[in-house]
């Protein structure tokens, strides 16, 4: 895998391209037109994507490792198989995307607005969702150990089989949410009620 460190991708237009098992560090891609783009088994790490236009495009086993995402256009983007890991996203809208066994762990996604947006089996441990919009998602088998959940939007959001820490339980708003027997006697607990059998 060849790898490019520190590349200036600024402004660039590379719409339409198949790239595969490349490895981008430290590159500069803010306002670049990516439309289309697919990518395959690549690796962005450090890499800057402000105001840079993702739509269309699809990524499958590609990692985005401590990216900045700040007002980047996702429409219509699909993610399959990637990792996100400790990437952060300001003002983007991910609406209409489509992410499927990706691994968001340690990801910043505070005050975004993710509504209706099928998010289940997805790993979101320790991930900054403080604020952030899930209301009415489908989390059913997410990950979200460790996340911050501090006034976070959960109300009519399929939440069984999702894994949640007590914290998360107090702090989120969870009106309406579907919930299993198990996370019922732990959101209990953790509201410092008793649970007998």
């Amino acid at each position: 895998m060849s790898t490019e460190t520190g590349e200036d991708y600024a402004d660039a237009v590379l719409t339409g391209q198949t790239w595969e098992r490349r490895s981008f560090e430290r590159c500069d891609f803010t306002d670049a037109d990516l439309r289309d783009l697919v990518t395959k088994a690549c690796t962005f790490t450090d890499c800057d994507f402000t105001r840079a236009d993702l739509g269309d495009t699809r990524h499958t086993g590609t990692a985005f490792r401590g990216c900045t995402f700040n007002r980047t256009v996702f429409a219509s983007s699909r993610f399959e198989g990637c990792t996100l890991l400790g990437s952060t996203f300001t003002d983007c809208r991910l609406r209409g995307c489509t992410i499927r066994d990706t691994d968001l762990s340690l990801a910043g996604l505070g005050r975004i607005d993710l509504r209706k947006m099928d998010l289940s089996g997805l790993r979101l441990r320790e991930a900054n969702l403080v604020e952030a919009d899930l209301r009415e998602c489908d989390l059913r088998e997410a990950d979200l150990s460790g996340a911050r959940l501090l006034r976070t939007r959960l109300e009519d959001t399929d939440l069984r089989g999702a894994r949640l820490d007590s914290d998360g339980l107090r702090q989120a708003q969870l009106t309406g949410a579907r919930i299993d027997l198990d996370q019922a006697v732990r959101f209990a607990a953790a509201h410092g009620l008793v649970v007998e059998g």
